[in-house]
């Protein structure tokens, strides 16, 4: 993992040319602006250490983004969900070997490992954030801003980290209260050898 890029705007990214990642991406809608402001300073007055609140900070964060309390929910629509499931997959084996997603009713889960020669993270959500966009915009017939700016986005950093990430993903609607078995899901995907469940 030599060849490495930093940028920032509200949260620091730093990505490098190979590797599994995590992404995480909502609708611009999906939460109100108060709430994340209220977390993202909570996050920031954290002691450097204090792993067990920060956890508990992001979890509250997970709940508000799971309850679809807020915004439209626009990816519940299967139309909707169809598109972003083809702007997910197209990168596959161009620019990414795609590990597993999970389309909830405001946000999407990605995990994928980079392949060489991709055009690089920051490139491939730009094209899946933008494509997916426009054509949902159509079929929904409205204008305006679709998802929030920016992703969450982790390296992933050893086996056993991918292993509860991808149990993570496809449990989202479980955990959300929207299914009994994470199998009934629609709209989620995993490749056949990174199956943990």
């Amino acid at each position: 993992m030599t060849d490495k890029h930093f940028h920032r705007r509200n949260l620091p990214h730093l990505y490098f040319r190979e590797g599994i990642y995590f992404i995480t991406f909502r609708l611009a809608d999906s939460l109100p602006s108060i709430k994340v402001a209220e977390i993202k300073a909570a996050i920031e007055s954290l002691e450097t250490n204090d792993d067990e609140k920060f956890n508990r900070l992001l979890k509250k964060y997970d709940d508000l983004l799971d309850s679809g309390l807020y915004g439209k929910n626009h990816l519940a629509n299967p139309k909707v969900a169809e598109i972003c499931k083809y702007t997910l997959n197209h990168p596959d084996g161009k620019d990414y070997k795609l590990i597993c997603y999970c389309i909830m009713p405001n946000h999407i889960h990605l995990v994928f490992e980079l392949i060489e020669g991709s055009r690089g993270i920051s490139k491939i959500m730009q094209s899946i954030k933008r494509i997916s966009a426009r054509k949902s915009n159509q079929i929904l017939t409205r204008t305006g801003k679709f998802w929030q700016d920016e992703s969450y986005d982790r390296l992933v950093r050893d086996d056993k980290e991918l292993y509860f990430i991808i149990k993570y993903v496809l449990l989202n609607p479980v955990n959300a209260g929207l299914i009994d078995n994470w199998s009934n899901w629609k709209h989620s995907y995993c490749r056949s050898e990174y199956l943990v469940l």
